[in-house]
């Protein structure tokens, strides 16, 4: 019976508990909460159902993105030759786009080096004649009879040379210096050469000499972007033999690049004994003795874009100078964004070499003895390799490429 009599005490507790009233703050903070809570669920619902022509209202964010797909398919399942012409048509515009850019870029460096006084000549302006290549032919004073040679085989003479720059935009000089102590007999002569036959480029502020071809380079290279707006300019040494219109040939397939640098690219040894021939004196900046030198291109001939003759132009003050003429181009080439291109065509030997080439429809564009860093004994061969390995006197009008 105790028990029995305890049982209804717990019934008589919930019943009290259920006539409790809620207090107006929890009937306030329940209405706010429900109210927000509305909201919330109106707004989500908006998401997940975008608007829809279907009457029915069943639109949602799924079938948008079932739809994108079904567009992305249709457009990669047309012809596979529809493709690769957009592609090829995307790659020409991306390459047309750096090219301007990279102009751009160049142009805005000139116009600070000259509001900051500038550093070195001024980079190409659009005022100065236009061109596809300089070719600078590094000589010096002593070499009247290989200049002659030239003239007598690739180098064009008079009205020719003109008309090659004129129509053919390829311009042809023999790049020189002054002596030590300028006005003597040599200078005079150098000059009345070059007043007979209008092929010279004077490098005023150089002083000629074996030891300074790396100073020379540079200075050339200043010159060239201060007289002609090129696309490409070349150095090549006066004992070599050059078929003008296939080098012109060669660099036109590199036109549409900004940052170019075309040669034989060799890496050879880093001499450190004094005495010897290309002896470096700073060879402890190259590692341990027995290394080599970076890939540049034998100094013989070598070509480089506009873009990289305005960086020389522009920098020269600044740029180191080692003992050889060709790693100092490739050292002041090798920390740029520099596409490096090795074109064999530019180191043939010879003959036979370059005349079995010819006779194979290879012709080379330049020919030269590597024991002797030239063609040996070039004033007295050079007419008789000029014969067995020259492309024809009007290949350079039909290859070179016009401006």
């Amino acid at each position: 019976m105790a028990l029995t009599e305890r049982q209804p005490q717990p019934e008589k507790e919930k019943a009290t508990l259920r006539a409790r009233p809620m207090s107006g703050k929890a009937v306030v903070m329940l209405c706010a909460t429900s109210f927000f809570v509305g909201l919330l669920l109106s707004g989500r619902t908006g998401l997940l159902t975008p608007p829809s022509s279907d009457p029915s209202g069943h639109g949602s964010r799924i079938r948008l993105f079932e739809d994108d797909c079904d567009q992305s398919r249709r457009k990669l399942e047309g012809k596979p030759d529809d493709i690769m012409k957009e592609v090829s048509r995307t790659h020409q515009a991306i390459q047309s786009l750096d090219k301007s850019v990279s102009s751009l870029e160049m142009e805005l460096a000139v116009e600070r080096a000259r509001r900051n006084g500038g550093l070195g000549l001024a980079a190409p302006s659009r005022g100065l004649p236009k061109a596809f290549a300089v070719v600078g032919i590094n000589t010096a004073f002593s070499s009247k009879r290989r200049r002659d040679a030239l003239r007598d085989t690739w180098v064009p003479r008079g009205g020719a040379l003109r008309r090659l720059e004129k129509d053919r935009g390829v311009v042809v000089r023999f790049v020189i210096g002054r002596r030590a102590t300028p006005g003597g007999a040599l200078d005079r002569a150098v000059d009345a050469e070059a007043a007979a036959t209008g092929d010279f480029l004077r490098l005023a502020d150089h002083v000629e000499g074996y030891h300074e071809l790396s100073a020379k380079t540079r200075a050339y290279f200043a010159a060239a972007v201060a007289a002609w707006d090129a696309d490409f300019y070349v150095k090549v040494d006066d004992d070599v033999h050059v078929n003008l219109g296939m080098l012109a040939a060669r660099l036109a397939a590199h036109r549409a690049r900004p940052r170019v640098y075309v040669g034989c690219m060799k890496s050879g040894p880093v001499l450190s004994q004094k005495g010897v021939k290309y002896h470096e004196p700073e060879y402890w900046k190259f590692g341990d003795e027995g290394n080599k030198y970076f890939r540049h291109a034998t100094g013989q001939i070598y070509a480089i874009s506009r873009d990289l003759a305005s960086y020389i132009s522009i920098n020269q003050p600044i740029l180191h100078r080692f003992a050889n003429e060709d790693v100092s181009l490739g050292a002041w080439l090798l920390g740029l964004e520099v596409e490096h291109v090795d074109d064999r065509s530019l180191c043939c030997a010879t003959p036979p070499d370059c005349e079995w080439k010819k006779q194979a429809g290879n012709v080379c564009a330049a020919s030269f003895d590597w024991s002797c860093s030239g063609i040996c004994k070039s004033a007295e061969r050079m007419r008789a390799i000029h014969s067995a390995c020259g492309e024809g006197d009007g290949a350079v009008w039909s290859a070179a490429a016009a401006v």
